[in-house]
């Protein structure tokens, strides 16, 4: 018998927009930080329609929903939240007026993702900033002029999960690619003077922090104990009892042994009195993990008596869930590094209860000598766009060990070929050397031994390579302060792995941009001199 093969999804084809007529921007003077910004988002403006990248991110939205639709076998999905509401059925998206309205809702997901991460703040900064901004409007393609509807913060965070990291990263090359174009009947394919030229690769890695507190073992048994008890609260005011004191009263309890162990090292038997409270934690944090469990069966079997929806409550027991099955061991790891005196080793310890994807990393710098996080490698060309990255789930690899992925990606990806690679003495080894020489590749990676080190600095190129690298580390600096966020917000993961995607390519964006104008402005003012000598 033949197996029965699942039905395609539905072709797609892009049906062009009518762009609705925007308001003009406002006349502003005397504030040059905002022509500043108004200049930045016009030129981006522009970068996104000449350079197709609009157009790609919503043809990769478009099969992405069809296709995640199909696959789940879904009839209908809702892609909007409050303010803009709209759910879409499979036979919408790839057909007529609805496929349009999807449209405009990936082109607003795009802007208005790469305007809040350009600005910073969270989700609910933003939408009020939205909501009373024309610049913003205008650039996100929200003001008409008999109404503006302006997405709430539930819409705006799910704008920023619109398109999964791999998708992004495609719709990131195809603008690099525009960038990278050969000037063709006398115009460069967004209009810039010459091609950015992606045949060199410099390279760093940094440590990406999650935002967590300093990951203290008795600290991490107060946060589950406060977690739960937040979590059976919500229950109970939603109609699901069961007999126990106040949830409030076991918070009051857990934060007076925290304070009681904050004090424990001022006394003279300090070491005794740490084991003690410990003890009182763990009898705490055992009797709150059976009420969350009986409350975690009750919500489960009777989730009707409420009015949450199953989705909802779905919500509340993950949440019960994740952190039940993170406490015995951050117990553990308590009673061992307390009670028995012994080393956790860094593989196995517990940063956070709510961040299991986090890792120790030792970078021996000045003030921040161990740092709590992933690592994340990156890459940036001559003009400062930044490449290829990679942010990594598990403990990160050796940077020795970084070189020659990076080079194949940015190989792969843009279709050019790397000439040129530079690097901290970090990145240095024998087999790199030896494989950048095999392919033909100058290495200017620097070298560990400072005989060597200084041998290489004789020569003009890898000296001009190695000052071009230290522009790097303030790139680095740049993209995480500015486009990440201090600190960075995303939670779990798969949302900080895409939120370095979309500051990648605001980045980007930004890059050229300036470049863009500056290159314009000196146009202007060429043409301007020939007049006044005149």
């Amino acid at each position: 018998m033949f197996a029965r093969t699942a039905p395609e999804p539905p072709p797609i084809t892009f049906i062009a927009c009518e762009e609705h007529f925007r308001p003009v921007l406002p006349t502003i003077e005397g504030n040059v930080d905002y022509r500043e910004l108004r200049g930045q988002l016009i030129v981006i403006d522009e970068l996104l329609r000449t350079s197709g990248t609009e157009q790609d991110f919503v043809m990769r939205s478009l099969q992405h929903w069809v296709e995640l639709l199909h696959e789940a076998k879904l009839e209908s999905v809702e892609l909007a939240g409050e303010g803009t509401a709209a759910a879409f059925r499979l036979e919408d998206l790839t057909r007529g007026q609805q496929q349009v309205r999807f449209q405009e809702h990936s082109i607003r997901a795009l802007r208005c993702t790469l305007a809040r991460t350009l600005l910073g703040g969270s989700y609910r900064d933003f939408a009020a900033r939205l909501a009373d901004s024309p610049l913003l409007q205008w650039f996100c393609r929200l003001g008409e002029l008999d109404r503006v509807r302006v997405p709430a913060k539930s819409a705006l965070q799910r704008y920023a999960t619109w398109l999964p990291v791999n998708e992004m990263r495609e719709v990131i090359n195809g603008f690099l690619r525009q960038a990278g174009a050969p000037v063709a009947e006398g115009k460069q394919a967004i209009d810039l003077e010459e091609p950015l030229d992606f045949s060199t690769l410099f390279m760093d890695t940094t440590c990406l922090k999650a935002n967590i507190h300093f990951p203290v073992d008795w600290v991490l048994l107060r946060d589950g104990v406060k977690s739960l008890m937040q979590s059976i609260e919500l229950i109970r005011q939603h109609g699901l009892k069961t007999r126990m004191a106040e949830p409030k009263s076991f918070i009051k309890e857990i934060n007076r042994l925290s304070m009681q162990m904050t004090h424990t090292r001022r006394k003279k038997e300090g070491k005794k009195e740490r084991k003690r409270v410990l003890r009182l934690m763990k009898k705490q944090v055992s009797v709150v993990r059976g009420h969350a469990e009986r409350y975690r069966a009750l919500l489960d079997a009777h989730w009707q008596a409420t009015d949450w929806s199953r989705p909802q409550a779905e919500q509340v027991l993950k949440r019960i869930e994740e952190v039940l099955e993170a406490l015995p061991a951050a117990v553990n790891q308590a009673h061992e590094r307390i009670i028995g005196e012994r080393p956790v080793a860094n593989a196995e310890k517990i940063l956070s209860l709510f961040e299991p994807d986090l890792h120790v990393i030792v970078r021996g710098k000045a003030g921040e000598e161990v740092e709590f996080g992933n690592l994340l490698i990156l890459g940036e060309q001559r003009e400062g766009l930044i490449t290829d990255w990679e942010l990594f789930k598990e403990q990160g690899p050796a940077d020795t060990r970084l070189v020659r992925g990076s080079v194949e990606r940015v190989e792969t990806a843009l279709g050019q070929r790397i000439e040129e690679v530079a690097a901290d003495r970090g990145f240095d080894s024998k087999g790199n050397l030896q494989w950048l020489e095999k392919r033909g590749t100058f290495s200017a990676i620097c070298p560990r031994n400072p005989g060597a080190l200084r041998a290489a600095m004789q020569e003009d190129r890898f000296a001009q390579a190695q000052r071009r690298r230290a522009q790097t580390e303030a790139r680095v600096a740049i993209f995480k302060n500015e486009f990440l966020g201090r600190p960075m917000r995303a939670e779990g993961f798969e949302n900080r792995n895409l939120q370095v995607a979309w500051g990648v390519l605001t980045h980007d964006l930004w890059v050229v941009a300036r470049k863009l104008r500056d290159q314009r402005q000196a146009r202007e003012k060429a043409k301007e001199e020939p007049k006044r000598a005149a």
